[in-house]
């Protein structure tokens, strides 16, 4: 029973690495999403490894915002702002590239949805949502 313990934690935290890689990688790509990744590598290190799960939510510039989505499921405008408008830019692609019509409407809909439903989300109000706009590091509990 141990073994299987074991071999499940590493698990998680092999998803969690290629997640946070994923979400590493979205920092620098616009058609790759950061927070989405990043919310999965911290979920998956949350059950295999909680030093690491620890190290992303203290990460500088992306752990006060992945803190505030799981605090009060609220996103601070410069990253409601920034994922919005990586969706425009999405948008703006698909537009001109993809030629199925009935693809690009279906994309072109759901992208709008997404960005509205963005748009829509709360600012943090707790503890984190001063450190999440200013992107300082949030104190050790």
């Amino acid at each position: 029973m141990m073994i299987f313990r074991r071999m499940k934690r590493i698990c998680w935290l092999g998803l969690a690495w290629l997640f946070f890689g994923i979400g590493f990688a979205g920092m620098f790509l616009p058609l790759l999403p950061t927070t989405v990744f990043m919310l999965l590598a911290l979920a998956c290190a949350s059950r295999g490894s909680p030093r690491f799960a620890r190290y992303i939510r203290e990460h500088p510039q992306i752990g006060p915002t992945l803190v505030a989505w799981e605090r009060e499921r609220a996103i601070p405008l410069r990253a409601r702002i920034m994922a919005v408008s990586m969706l425009a830019v999405s948008m703006l692609i698909i537009l001109f590239t993809v030629s199925v019509l009935a693809v690009k409407v279906s994309l072109l809909i759901f992208l709008s949805l997404l960005a509205l439903w963005l748009a829509t989300r709360p600012e943090p109000k707790g503890e984190g949502a001063n450190l999440a706009v200013s992107g300082e590091s949030l104190p050790r509990e």
